[in-house]
């Protein structure tokens, strides 16, 4: 008799395993992003962009986005749009047209056509975020040795690309946001 209930008891608890549990999304996004950013350069230069871009509020707005948006439409449709390439996302704040080049992503709102890019330009060899109000470059190659990378202050700032280098721009990008808070 007992053994009968703890057979019971355990397909009960594996069918409310199953029945209860929760799918928290794949952040595809957000993932991109930082599998991007691993892939533009030697460490240094990856650490950079890395910095720059929670200088320069990119990964809080893709997480957000993923968190909000995308992680809720692959819940309940089973796709990421994401991976698709280019979606048409239902938030309860309007739609958005999301699409991936290849070079980046454009997310354009289509309740009041705003539109958020990440661009390389190749002439200029800088990676800038455009906004629509005008594009804030946060990171311009200089030489093999170099780049001018966004300081917390919005000025460019020489790096050289070794340790000493990015020891010293990280000084100055977590003082500075340190002293924000």
């Amino acid at each position: 008799m007992k053994k009968f209930y703890l057979t019971v008891a355990t397909a009960i608890a594996l069918c409310s395993s199953m029945m209860f549990s929760s799918c928290i999304g794949s952040f595809a996004l957000t993932n991109k992003l930082l599998d991007w950013n691993q892939n533009i350069g030697n460490k240094f230069i990856n650490e950079l962009v890395f910095l720059a871009f929670w200088i320069v509020p990119v990964y809080e707005v893709s997480a957000l986005a993923d968190v909000l948006v995308i992680n809720s439409i692959e819940f309940w449709s089973g796709t990421n749009p994401v991976a698709q390439g280019k979606s048409i996302i239902e938030g309860n704040d309007g739609r958005y047209l999301v699409e991936c080049d290849g070079k980046g992503y454009t997310i354009t709102s289509l309740t009041d056509d705003s539109v958020v890019r990440l661009d390389f330009d190749i002439d200029e060899q800088t990676w800038s975020v455009n906004t629509g109000d005008g594009k804030i470059p946060f990171m311009t190659f200089v030489d093999d040795l170099h780049v001018k990378m966004i300081t917390p202050e919005g000025d460019m700032q020489l790096v050289e690309l070794s340790q000493n280098g990015f020891l010293a721009y990280n000084h100055t990008a977590a003082g500075a946001l340190l002293a924000s808070r």
